[in-house]
């Protein structure tokens, strides 16, 4: 097998590959152009949309040429893949919006240098296509029983599956068909859940243009006990700061399941895996693993400035040495509301700990409710009815909230 593609293997990157042997010949021979392909559906991409990230930058090490493709025009569609119903419509102008902040986060990560990598929007091809030549040079090539045998479409049919969402597989196809003929495009990447998709772009080549490419895609990742990876009491894991604060998106990956932790060593960081296995071994401490996981992923994400920030923040408040509690989460409130007292349930509301004042009054009624004293230390308030005075606020007009065992704030008065 290529060494590329070994690296992808070895790293949890391969789940099926439509030719293994033809691939590895072709990239053995020289730089292959390959892409990955997301939709501007939101503002942000989440952790889920990086992971075909992660292995276009293992390729791009390789010497492959990297396309990311941001769809533009299949967003005025929707995937159906993996949705239960149809995607919301979103206008052009908020789709346009979302793409170039998309971009923008896909090239600090990437860093697009227009030779070796490069954004590619196919609302350049899409967005005025002629319907019905599109029909006839295109559409001609699909069997609705094909189609239908894919596990996207099969899924939907019991929901309902809408006639414009089933030209997606289509324009899906055109773009990698397109992406042949403007760069010689001969792979292209994602996720298992798009399979059938890029199956079908292979296929459409072939027909058109007389010319093998090829499908790799990754497994789906899920955590050890079966739950979708990037999922969080707040929602999806986002890359924007705004939507998931640096310090959020690190205590996620300092707390995953020990049985996560080489797996996405290998996933999300370039540590070599020799480390990754090493940092694993038996006997070692899983925190320390944990911590540098988390500290690489932030890292390669928000830069090593505020994963430093994070890992200061996440010492402070779990009372370990070299920790820095201005880097923990922060609310401001009137120190006026604690001379008055503050009722227990809306000081874990107002500081947005918890995200209703039904879900505050459940942590404090399971215990799961800890303030500091004016010494520092935390202890548990029980009674819904508690009043939290100035008498808790240290020298510095502070105080610090728990929410359960992990979720930390520093609570400034002004």
């Amino acid at each position: 097998m290529n060494s590329a593609l070994n690296t992808l293997k070895t790293r949890g990157f391969f789940q099926q590959c439509s030719n293994v042997e033809g691939l590895s010949k072709i990239m053995d021979e020289g730089p292959v152009a390959f892409y990955v392909g997301c939709d501007p559906t939101g503002s942000s991409l989440h952790i889920g949309h990086m992971v075909p990230f992660f292995a276009f930058r293992h390729l791009r090490e390789a010497g492959h040429i990297c396309l990311a493709l941001i769809g533009g025009g299949t967003a005025r569609i929707g995937d159906p893949s993996g949705k239960s119903e149809i995607r919301k419509m979103l206008s052009y102008e908020q789709l346009d919006k979302n793409a170039e902040s998309i971009c923008a986060q896909l090239d600090r990560f990437v860093g697009f240098d227009g030779k070796t990598a490069f954004p590619v929007n196919n609302k350049d091809w899409l967005a005025n296509l002629n319907y019905i030549d599109f029909l006839r040079d295109i559409g001609c090539h699909f069997s609705v029983n094909r189609m239908l045998t894919f596990e996207a479409y099969k899924a939907r049919l019991e929901t309902g599956l809408s006639f414009i969402e089933f030209n997606y597989q289509l324009l899906q196809s055109f773009d990698y068909l397109e992406l042949y003929r403007r760069h010689g495009c001969r792979l292209q990447i994602g996720g298992d859940d798009q399979w059938g998709n890029i199956l079908a772009g292979v296929d459409l080549i072939r027909r058109i243009e007389g010319v093998e490419a090829f499908a790799l895609t990754f497994p789906l990742v899920t955590t050890a006990d079966g739950s979708k990876m990037g999922k969080t009491e707040k929602g999806a894991l986002f890359l924007d700061p705004a939507i998931t604060t640096p310090y959020d998106f690190f205590q996620y990956w300092r707390n995953v399941m020990d049985q996560d932790i080489l797996k996405f060593l290998l996933m999300f960081t370039f540590l070599p895996v020799d480390e990754c296995n090493a940092l694993c071994e038996p006997g070692k401490n899983p925190n320390a693993a944990k911590e540098r996981l988390a500290w690489e992923v932030t890292a390669l994400i928000h830069g090593k400035d505020e994963a430093d920030k994070a890992l200061a923040g996440a010492k402070a408040a779990f009372g370990a040495s070299g920790g820095d509690k201005q880097a923990m989460p922060k609310a401001e409130i009137e120190r006026s509301r604690f001379e008055a007292g503050c009722n227990i349930v809306d000081l874990f509301f107002e500081t947005g700990l918890q995200s209703t004042k039904s879900e505050a009054r459940r942590l404090v009624e399971q215990g799961g409710a800890f303030v500091s004293g004016s010494d520092g230390a935390l202890s548990a308030v029980n009674d819904t009815a508690a009043i939290i005075r100035a008498d808790r606020l240290n020298a510095d007009g502070e105080l610090t909230l728990r929410a359960g065992k992990k979720r930390y704030l520093l609570v400034i008065t002004k």
